[in-house]
């Protein structure tokens, strides 16, 4: 799937094939994607408000992992 991420897309839960949570979307910028694997609350609302931003604790997301997009969340393909 070609996937197009946008600033829209940071704060959404991240869930893998099963629906399981997994991470959340820290930051999203020119169109690369961090996701952080292990939020804790504020860093929930952090991603929401935009204010997340990558660091060594974040992961790199490549978009040829992702199955879909909706509007609360960024499903991964079975890997």
């Amino acid at each position: 799937m070609c996937v197009n991420f946008t600033d829209d897309d940071e704060g959404k839960r991240v869930v893998n094939d099963n629906g399981e949570q997994i991470g959340i979307v820290q930051e999203v910028s020119a169109g690369t994607v961090h996701v952080d694997p292990d939020p804790g609350i504020t860093d929930t609302i952090k991603s929401k408000l935009g204010w997340g931003d990558s660091d060594e604790e974040t992961y790199r997301l490549d978009e040829n992992n992702v199955e879909s997009i909706s509007d609360d969340e960024v499903r991964l393909q079975r890997l």
